[in-house]
């Protein structure tokens, strides 16, 4: 029997070039149109399951289908989930549990868009974590892109709305546990696989869930809670390795701006599927936040077309 040989994996050294960020842009903002319907799904599923079901099955669906597309390239393909940095893979996972964790534990008595509008300060956090931590370059159009895209998620915050609820305080730790890991996800693409990264961060959702089952009932199961969770654990495989794959291509700095995006699919599945109506100022918030994405966009072609004249 002939051996399988899995090629070394070289260190990668991260970049900035202006071709890959584009390619990372891009990544990045249709990861988030795939999260948010996983966030949707789960959102559904919440009252019929319960908190725990829904951490339990989120991690054995998704890191299922993350191990299955692993599969398509058989034994070297599955050689793709081991980690290198084994300490700092499981810490990043424990990280994102609580992030999970404490997202789900919001939608039980927040909307889509408010909830977002919260998680929105995950990238101010990120990019002021990756300047003061690990040295990333924040030029001006960067900073612009990211307060300009904050601007907007603060137009969006109607008067009226139900942001200070109780779980407020968890899902704010959770959105810090958020920023140091979307660190750790760039450093990390030096040594580890897309594949891995989500493989590990889904698996530890396994063991929560187990945890959780102890002191939080388990409610039920019909079939539309069952299909809503397999939706959800594919979803949160796929879009965990395309966000491992873009924070591998672009500066963290880069990618927050496209964090806001995100609101406009939690507006749009919000009035769809549960009934909430956008406010006016939602829609407003809209436009300041796609310019901001646009923006930080044009800047990063504009420099790509720059470095290609110069090659």
């Amino acid at each position: 029997m002939s051996a399988v040989v899995v090629p070394l994996r070289v260190p990668r050294v991260l970049g900035d070039t202006a071709a890959e960020t584009v390619r990372g842009i891009v990544l990045i903002t249709a990861t988030y149109a795939v999260m948010a319907l996983g966030d949707v799904a789960v959102k559904f599923a919440l009252p019929m399951t319960g908190l725990a079901a829904a951490i339990l099955f989120r991690g054995v669906v998704g890191s299922a289908s993350v191990a299955g597309i692993a599969a398509l390239n058989g034994r070297a393909g599955l050689a793709r989930l081991r980690p290198n940095r084994t300490g700092a893979v499981v810490l990043r996972s424990l990280l994102q549990v609580v992030v999970g964790i404490s997202w789900f534990a919001a939608w039980q008595s927040m909307t889509l868009a408010d909830s977002y509008a919260v998680g929105f300060t995950t990238p101010l956090l990120a990019t002021l974590f990756a300047v003061v931590l690990i040295g990333e370059k924040l030029d001006r159009r960067r900073l612009v892109a990211t307060v300009l895209g904050f601007i907007g998620v603060l137009i969006m915050l109607r008067p009226e709305g139900d942001l200070w609820s109780p779980a407020l305080g968890l899902l704010l730790f959770g959105v810090t546990c958020s920023a140091f890991a979307r660190l750790m996800t760039r450093q990390l693409a030096t040594t580890e696989t897309p594949e891995c990264l989500a493989f590990s961060l889904l698996f530890a959702h396994i063991g929560a869930g187990l945890v959780m089952l102890v002191w939080i009932p388990f409610v039920g199961l019909p079939w539309p809670a069952l299909a809503a969770l397999v939706l959800l654990g594919v979803c949160s495989g796929v879009s965990q390795m395309m966000v491992a794959r873009a924070y591998a291509l672009a500066p963290v700095s880069a990618l927050a701006p496209f964090d806001y995006s995100s609101m406009l699919w939690a507006v749009g599945f919000g009035w769809l599927v549960f009934g909430e109506t956008p406010h006016l100022a939602a829609m407003q918030g809209a436009v300041v936040i796609a310019a901001a994405g646009l923006y930080s966009l044009y800047g990063e072609q504009s420099r790509h077309r720059r470095e290609k004249n110069a090659a």
